[in-house]
């Protein structure tokens, strides 16, 4: 049983070591087109790696995919993340869990998972095989033929885990053979918002609400301010669940911007209130009853023309308004995204309905698996990528030697 891998991430990996634990007479071969393995899972989390996230439920699970999810439902039942912890436990891994829900080995470091891995292929025997990208697959009787670097080599069974490609061209080989692509598109982007003076409060993060205009678009959860405009994870899930609609408006809308975690004005009004005795004579600058960072709290001041230095109890009442608008309907108009090149997530790829979810194997050529970000499956971040990576990637193996 010849079986060919092409890509040599984290689907690809995983997908290799499947069919090799199922099938140790098998023959596998991965095929990478760079000089580099795993490239995503070094530099995922900042270089220390979000394996998975801490979501045993398979039906919560899936509410973080954006596509796929009921794609997803299916596969899940077969590998999820219990499976994952366990078979990193395996292979001497431990992972750990943050309050968030996001697992990283407990090490911090992305080349814990990088070894894990290189080693299991190397115990397993999985033979590979850099700067060898395949540019064309040929069904040739009951296997394939691929062209790899101006020669054709063999295989009973392929595995495509390629990845996702900001390009539709990248995707024709794969058209070739008959199946549709979804147009990719990104997915997991920040926002641009040029010439503002927020751009001055750059690495200030704060939990808030970010809503799109004329959309049922909406997030909650950390914003990091940069200088080119907003990120952190409310704005990247934001991205996520609105990647088609975003694109469609070549990037450029209104956000509206709750910076007290969606806390309604009212409620702000009745805590002013309340703590109106206890500030009346202190400086606006430490009149702050909603603990907000010291820098974005005097760049609101300023914005509702009030005087950091000025009694909180003789600043007019308009003005305390205006501060009370800019906390809970502060808006910007971005104009363009800023994605992540090394991990760029895409949305789009192969079309779900022509993939059985239970083998990861083509519907229209038998014989043929995908896994991991080449089908059109994108999750949010926290690790949720990776989960669909590991799952897709290990059916596919196993699949393809049974």
């Amino acid at each position: 049983m010849r079986v060919a891998v092409i890509g040599g991430g984290a689907a690809g990996f995983f997908a290799a070591l499947s069919a090799l634990e199922q099938r140790q007479d098998a023959i596998v071969t991965l095929f990478e087109k760079s000089d580099k393995l795993l490239s995503k899972v070094r530099i995922s989390g900042g270089g220390r790696c979000n394996v998975t996230h801490d979501e045993p439920s398979i039906s919560r699970l899936v509410k973080n995919y954006p596509r796929g999810a009921s794609f997803l439902r299916k596969a899940f039942t077969v590998f999820a993340v219990p499976d994952t912890i366990a078979w990193f436990q395996r292979h001497r891994v431990t992972l750990k869990t943050e309050a968030d829900g996001r697992m990283f080995p407990v090490t911090d470091d992305s080349g814990t998972i990088v070894n894990a891995l290189m080693e299991a292929a190397a115990d397993h025997g999985v033979r590979i095989k850099l700067r060898s990208g395949v540019s064309h697959i040929e069904p040739m009787g009951n296997g394939y033929r691929l062209h790899v670097n101006g020669q054709w080599i063999d295989a009973d069974k392929v595995i495509v885990t390629t990845g996702g490609h900001p390009k539709r061209e990248a995707y024709g080989w794969l058209e070739e053979l008959g199946h549709r692509i979804v147009p990719p598109m990104p997915s997991l982007f920040t926002f641009n918002i040029p010439d503002n003076p927020i751009h001055q409060l750059m690495g200030v993060a704060l939990p808030a609400r970010v809503r799109i205009i004329g959309t049922s678009l909406e997030s909650t959860g950390p914003v990091l301010i940069t200088h080119w405009g907003l990120s952190g994870p409310a704005v990247l899930r934001l991205s996520a669940w609105g990647a088609r609609e975003l694109a469609e408006r070549s990037y450029r809308f209104t956000l509206q911007v709750n910076w007290t975690g969606g806390r309604p004005e009212d409620e702000l009004r009745s805590i002013l209130q309340l703590e109106a005795m206890a500030m009346e004579r202190k400086a606006a600058r430490n009149a702050d009853p909603f603990h907000l960072p010291t820098r974005f709290w005097e760049y609101q001041l300023a914005r509702a023309d009030i005087d950091p230095a000025q009694p909180w109890g003789t600043i007019p009442r308009k003005s305390k308004n205006r501060l009370l608008d800019l906390l809970t309907n502060d808006r910007y108009d971005v104009r363009g995204k800023t994605t992540f090149k090394e991990e760029f997530v895409t949305a789009g790829g192969i079309d779900l309905a022509e993939v059985d979810p239970t083998r990861m194997e083509s519907r229209l050529r038998p014989g043929l698996h995908f896994a991991g970000e080449v089908l059109d499956i994108d999750g949010i971040t926290g690790g949720f990528n990776f989960q669909a990576a590991w799952t897709t990637g290990f059916i596919a193996g196993r699949s393809a030697v049974t």
